[in-house]
């Protein structure tokens, strides 16, 4: 008898003994031996992990950036960095934009707003038709980082501003591209503008659904426009729900379920549904000198900082826990600064989540504020067949952090955070309901409502 058969008949044996099926056996370790070979190619690979950068020439009508030179771009209410980016029309809000230049030095970045369709499409207005002033601008604030590792240049601009008025309510993008050309593009990103016409009453309950009680959130709302004509409600809007800022799981394309004068009710029973989730997982790096809690170490190398975070479990299947989050937003902070915006500096941040087997038909990833809520390559985590783990490293600035770990399935486009996180009701969420109006005769799409209320405190039965 050959070597290999003799092999083949022991290991049969062997399994017969310990009453495990061979195929079941072969199944496992073929595909721990596939998830090591690809794990091992991932760590010799030099573009492994870099993030999925389009042409210049081509925009994306969404967050993003398109050049690996600009990091921790944000956008928010010039008074608040937690905020979202939500405006009001004619109310004297403003937003601010800022983003690192990784590469340093000084250059020369301009801006421009697109109005945008409810579903993020370009409007195809004019500029002028939603913009009083000049169409595009110079983003003049910048400071170079001080006393930092890794150097770069902070870049702010506030808008709308008295060069640049906004006219139109909706929904657009504010487009930053370099040295006055607008075919090199930085970066693009998201912002919402409103004109209060109608009320919008909600309540979160626990859904109607038997099963589903313990684990989901159902969102129902009357929409309430007295004064404000609206003729044919089935037709002409458009509701879309948001949970923390997320667009991957947003619900859309409810129609009112009972119409009465006034009063439009959307009172279902499954498809205004959200699962619960968990609370947020947390760090904090404000200070890289110490550790904080979930931080198991710091290192320093000749080039860059180092944070190896506690190991993660999964919270699958265990009860519900309450702590205090910031559902899923981050704070840029560097304690004892004097200004976090130059003096925070950066650090290589390594996540290990523990799990004894790869999960096959998708992929997991880091998701949060810290991604854009999205499913960038440089935020998936890689399985390690030796550590049995999934594990990442994000180049993050220092401050405070929420995130999640999320599962997007191949072919979906919406991630499940239960598959790690588990699910339930009691969990504190941040909501959002948009409410749009396409009037007759005209060619784009009015923000006309938006309510912004806590699973918490909003009308829970």
């Amino acid at each position: 008898m050959s070597a290999k058969p003799l092999f083949t008949y022991i290991f049969c044996i062997l399994c017969y003994y310990f009453n495990v099926p061979a195929s079941a056996q072969n199944d496992t370790t073929t595909l721990k031996q596939k998830h090591r070979k690809k794990w091992l190619s991932e760590l010799t690979d030099t573009t492994a992990g870099k993030q999925d950068y389009y042409g210049e020439n081509i925009i994306y009508y969404e967050d993003h950036v398109y050049g690996n030179n600009i990091h921790t771009v944000q956008l928010n209410d010039s008074s608040f960095q937690l905020s979202s980016p939500i405006l009001q029309l004619g109310a004297g809000q403003q937003l601010r934009l800022s983003f690192d230049d990784l590469e340093g030095g000084l250059k020369t970045y301009n801006y421009t707003l697109i109005n945008c369709s409810q579903n993020w499409e370009p409007s195809g207005l004019a500029t002028a038709e939603y913009i009083t002033g000049f169409g595009n601008d110079a983003i003049s604030e910048y400071k170079y980082s001080l006393n930092t590792i890794q150097p770069y240049t902070h870049y702010n601009v506030v808008f709308p501003n008295e060069n640049m008025v906004i006219t139109k309510s909706g929904n657009y993008i504010i487009k930053v591209y370099q040295d006055n050309d607008q075919d090199r593009l930085v970066l693009t990103k998201r912002f919402m503008v409103y004109d209060q016409k109608v009320s919008i009453t909600t309540s979160v309950k626990p859904a109607t659904t038997v099963s589903d009680r313990n684990y989901k959130q159902e969102i129902d709302f009357t929409i309430n426009h007295t004064g404000y004509e609206i003729q044919n409600p089935y037709g002409d809007l458009k509701v879309i729900i948001m949970q923390n800022g997320r667009w991957d799981n947003a619900i859309s394309n409810l129609k009112p379920q009972y119409v009465k004068e006034d009063i439009l009710t959307y009172d279902y029973d499954e498809e205004n549904v959200f699962t619960g989730g968990s609370e947020f997982r947390y760090f904090d790096i404000k200070n890289l000198r110490f550790q904080t809690e979930r931080i198991q170490k710091i290192t320093y190398d000749s080039l860059k900082n180092h944070v190896y975070l506690t190991p993660d479990e999964k919270r699958t299947f265990k009860r519900y826990s309450t702590s205090q989050d910031i559902n899923g937003r981050y704070l840029i902070k560097m304690q004892g600064a004097f200004n976090s915006e130059r003096e925070a500096d950066y650090a290589y941040v390594h996540f290990f989540l523990s799990h004894n087997d790869p999960l096959t038909d998708g992929n997991l990833y880091i998701s949060g504020a810290l991604s854009d809520w999205q499913f960038k390559k440089d935020f998936r985590l890689k399985y390690n067949p030796d550590r049995l783990g999934y594990e990442a490293v994000l180049y993050l600035k220092q401050g405070y952090y929420n995130y999640e770990y999320v599962f997007l399935k191949d072919g979906q486009t919406a991630g499940d955070e239960t598959v790690i996180e588990g699910m339930h009701f009691e969990t504190e969420n941040d909501y959002t309901i948009y409410v749009y109006h396409r009037t007759v005769g005209t060619n784009y799409d009015q923000l006309i409502g938006i309510k912004r209320f806590n699973s918490l405190t909003s009308g829970r039965n």
